[in-house]
């Protein structure tokens, strides 16, 4: 028996850990975790409810409760009452938060930048496309919604 062609599981579990890694580095100099500065600017992006921006984030909802937590004792983000729902509450930027996100966005984007520096502009697109139609087709399932199987079941042992 053989093994797999190509280790897709490594290779995605350790470039997605090494790029984390690099976008935390230059985020931590504008003292921003990679999760807060995913609520953010998911946050910016409209009118969303706590969960919305969870859920858009990928994020649980005590992670987000702790994350957005964090982000209001900073200043930088607020709950308020839903233009829409009275019933609901937004994650909105405050002007510190907006500030905020705009220079995270500069670092990030120096880090995707530099992360693809090592490809040729048209492998670079082509890289970003391939994930971007896996992420939106067969790998569209939130990954805290999906259980991983960490060992067989008892029927099969």
């Amino acid at each position: 028996m053989t093994g797999p062609r190509i280790d897709l599981l490594f290779l995605l579990n350790q470039s997605a850990h090494a790029f984390a890694a690099q976008v935390g580095e230059a985020l931590a100099d504008l003292e921003l975790s990679v999760r807060e500065y995913c609520v953010l600017m998911k946050a910016a992006e409209g009118e969303y409810t706590q969960n919305a921006v969870a859920e858009m984030a990928m994020l649980d909802k005590t992670t987000m409760v702790t994350t957005l937590d964090n982000l209001e004792r900073r200043g930088l983000a607020e709950r308020r009452v839903s233009s829409t729902d009275r019933r609901a509450r937004i994650v909105a930027l405050t002007p510190a938060g907006a500030k905020a996100l705009e220079e995270a966005s500069k670092a990030y984007n120096a880090t995707v930048a530099q992360a693809l520096e090592g490809l040729a502009p048209s492998e670079g697109e082509a890289f970003i496309e391939a994930l971007q139609h896996l992420v939106d087709g067969p790998w569209a399932t939130p990954s805290h919604t999906m259980t991983l199987r960490r060992r067989a079941p008892a029927s099969a042992r």
